[in-house]
């Protein structure tokens, strides 16, 4: 025991110390939960010490001991009252936190500065967080500035992992081909460990890296100091980045490539490959087959644009997922107005 007791002195408890707000909100649900039930946990654990001794085989002899008894109204409302209502409390407590907490409710704090945005990608086997606003990219680190929100939306490039900082955040999935939301803040300046907590392959246990929060101005030299490096993220750069390898160390992106961030949710960094989003367009239309070409003038009318699946027009790049050349009869085309499209535009999360 000593020695087990030794091996855990070094290791970190964040989820009962956190540095964040909504890591904090978790952890005081998980206080509230146990001492409720310990109030169930606890007599359990008395009486099944108390009544073998109270009632042992050598007992002295008393008058207390009723061989005939057999039901208690008022032990029947005790067993199954007090169970019950820990049962509700806990639902309460429960129902209001995971709203409370929900990841893809943005931070709504007093104390909270302006929220940044940051694209999180799982790659085999490291993380690539995208700064968006600054233009800049990092490696296997995190940088944050203290008391402001980042709001994080996440994908893969491979199979699925979870992005987790138990210090200031509970985790969630990254999936190829889909964008999930975490949102997170720390409270105080420090370095905390962040890793997948989904295994993925054979370097998972080494796809960690370190969540820095900073001050405001440390954060502003950080970005500086990404962009004095000279390197860009762009596709060709992605997909050198995209191949597998363990251990990776701390990187640095000066530029971002516009829209790579979507290219890489829709599965079509490299040169000639459709995305996602264009499929699904396709699919909603009919399919690329002979079963699609009557509907291809709903998404490419002119062969320089497309329209999605609820009617909005939209760049395409190369909008030639179908050759441009049309040779549908006039009249088996659909009647596409361009100019009273209103539907919302498709958001594919």
């Amino acid at each position: 025991m000593l020695l087990l007791a030794v091996s855990l002195s070094g290791c970190q408890y964040d989820v009962l110390h956190p540095s964040g707000w909504v890591a904090g909100q978790e952890r005081n649900l998980l206080i509230i939960s146990v001492l409720l039930m310990l109030i169930v946990i606890l007599p359990v654990l008395f009486m099944a010490v108390y009544f073998p001794w109270k009632y042992r085989a050598d007992r002295p002899e008393t008058d207390d001991y009723d061989p005939t008894f057999t039901h208690s109204n008022k032990l029947e409302v005790l067993i199954w009252g007090v169970p019950v209502l820990i049962v509700i409390a806990l639902g309460a407590f429960t129902w209001v936190y995971t709203h409370k907490l929900d990841p893809y409710r943005p931070l709504d704090l007093a104390h909270a500065g302006e929220p940044i945005e940051v694209e999180a990608v799982s790659l085999d086997w490291k993380w690539l967080f995208i700064y968006p606003e600054y233009g800049v990219a990092s490696v296997n680190e995190l940088a944050m500035p203290v008391n402001r929100p980042v709001n994080f939306r996440l994908t893969s490039s491979t199979v699925m992992n979870t992005l987790s900082i138990p210090a200031l955040s509970g985790m969630v999935y990254s999936m190829p081909a889909m964008q999930t939301k975490i949102h997170m803040i720390a409270d105080e300046v420090g370095t905390f460990a962040g890793r997948s907590a989904h295994y993925s392959g054979p370097g998972f246990s080494q796809m960690t890296f370190d969540a820095k929060s900073m001050t405001d101005a440390d954060f502003d030299a950080w970005i500086a100091k990404a962009k004095t490096v000279d390197t860009p993220l762009t596709r060709a750069s992605y997909l050198e980045l995209e191949k597998p390898s363990i251990g990776n160390d701390v990187a640095f992106y000066s530029t971002v490539e516009d829209g790579l961030f979507d290219r890489i949710r829709n599965l079509c960094v490299g040169e000639g490959k459709v995305c996602m989003d264009q499929m699904m367009m396709v699919d909603m239309h009919g399919g690329g087959g002979l079963a699609g070409i009557k509907d291809k003038a709903a998404f490419e009318y002119d062969g320089q644009r497309a329209i999605d699946g609820f009617g909005n027009l939209m760049d395409a790049p190369g909008a030639g997922l179908i050759d441009g050349n049309d040779d549908t009869d006039a009249n088996d085309k659909p009647d596409v107005d361009k100019n009273t499209r209103s539907a919302p535009a498709m958001e594919h999360n």
